[in-house]
């Protein structure tokens, strides 16, 4: 084929699509541009786009396979081999603006030693970096090294995000050193962003190591090095992200603990106080009756005598508790 765009990649109203030059650099194609054979080229779609998704499922250049992965609804992460391409399903952390990061956007792939065609419906700014580095002369010379480098920034967004989850949790924790109780709401979604990201993160780990392991024609031992190293910086996170869950159900048993000693002491409060009165309540209780001969009923000082028994009372009783050590 003489040709490639113009012909086969024509109307795909793409987000962006580019050669490389082979030196870490990159050649812009516009609709009206061609490309040649000579170096891989990346097409990066909106699934989404009614243009693109037509493309899609018309191209000869796809196996229907790949056509239902990139414009699908698959979701897990996971890696399927098509004849001498491969196609890669991979979620990333949601920064677009308004949405929460735990919405994870997902990012799909197809490639093999000519093409990458990448799909996605909300924007990837993982990706930023890496179309960066192309413009700048200093990114991927073939599509295995543009792979390592996508997925060493998506797994480098994904490990900052971490971080801040991990600050949240110490946040949390100085909290309940400082017996202030936290607010449930912040807690229930920190643990929510924590078993999101475990759920997702552990198929990636595993998609990265099979991608190291195996001999993918389109990637050198080199790109296969660093995508084990990726993989293992992954499982490193992932054991923080298993260590930051177990750590948010100790916060959640002392937030517990820390409302029942707090009712508890309420209801000990209220029960010496009901302990305190009890004596005077049963004594006006007796003198209210609606009957003759109550004694003092008739003497002017009777009522100021009879309070200031009461009061004594409950000083006597207040003694008491105290010496007995339950105040």
């Amino acid at each position: 084929m003489e040709t490639i765009y113009g012909s086969s990649f024509k109307d795909a109203d793409a987000v962006y699509t580019c050669q490389f030059d082979g030196r870490g650099g990159m050649t812009a194609i516009d609709m009206n541009a061609s490309a040649t054979p000579a170096q891989p080229f990346w097409q990066h779609l909106d699934y989404r786009n009614p243009k693109s998704y037509r493309w899609i499922m018309e191209t000869d250049l796809l196996p229907e396979s790949v056509k239902v992965g990139l414009a699908g609804e698959s979701l897990r992460p996971k890696i399927i081999r098509t004849g001498d391409g491969t196609m890669i399903t991979l979620r990333t952390i949601n920064s677009n603006e308004s949405e929460r990061p735990d919405q994870l956007v997902v990012f799909r792939i197809y490639i093999n030693s000519k093409i990458v065609i990448s799909s996605r419906h909300r924007k990837v700014h993982s990706l930023e970096q890496v179309l960066s580095d192309l413009q700048n002369g200093i990114g991927a010379q073939t599509t295995g090294h543009w792979l390592v480098d996508m997925v060493d920034a998506i797994t480098d967004e994904v490990g900052n995000f971490i971080e801040d989850l991990h600050d949240n949790l110490i946040e949390l924790e100085n909290m309940i050193l400082e017996q202030r109780i936290p607010g449930r709401g912040g807690l229930a979604l920190l643990r929510k962003q924590l078993i999101v990201l475990r759920r997702y993160m552990a198929p990636q780990r595993d998609v990265f190591a099979r991608l190291a392991s195996e001999r993918l024609p389109w990637m050198s031992d080199e790109d296969r090095r660093r995508m084990q190293e990726i993989s293992e910086r992954l499982g490193r996170e992932l054991d923080d992200l298993d260590g930051c869950i177990a750590r948010t159900a100790i916060i959640s048993d002392e937030i517990t603990s820390m409302m029942a000693d707090a009712m508890n002491r309420r209801t000990y409060v209220m029960s010496l106080f009901a302990m305190v009165f009890l004596p005077t309540t049963f004594l006006t209780g007796l003198f209210g009756v609606n009957l003759g001969g109550i004694p003092g009923n008739e003497y002017y000082l009777g009522f100021s005598i009879f309070c200031l028994l009461l009061l004594g009372l409950i000083i006597f009783v207040a003694w008491w508790l105290k010496r007995s050590r339950w105040l």
